[in-house]
């Protein structure tokens, strides 16, 4: 499955809500202000880097450089859109919004 995440983790709980229930092997893919997560080094990172253990992450090129984010946590792919279209025909997909 693809667990597409949309909503950053400062302000929403929506990626914590996601980490529970992805099963083993699922993808994540971070999206518009979800990207926020992929970043090292903050108070959220933790959530990512367990996640990194059981998935693959995910995060869209656009939207980081949309939002000047830099450093990015080890092993976060970075995906393009056609990437993005890609995952979506490879997976069945669950929006958390």
């Amino acid at each position: 499955m693809l667990h597409t995440v949309n909503k950053s983790p400062f302000q929403n709980s929506a990626l914590e809500n996601c980490l529970r229930v992805a099963g083993e092997g699922d993808v994540i893919l971070l999206l518009e202000d979800g990207v926020y997560a992929a970043v090292a080094g903050t108070t959220r990172s933790f959530l990512i880097e367990q996640a990194l253990k059981r998935h693959a992450v995910f995060a869209i090129e656009a939207d980081l450089t949309a939002r000047g984010l830099g450093k990015l946590i080890d092993k976060i792919r970075v995906a393009s859109y056609a990437d993005f279209v890609d995952l979506v025909e490879q997976y069945p997909v669950h929006a958390w919004l």
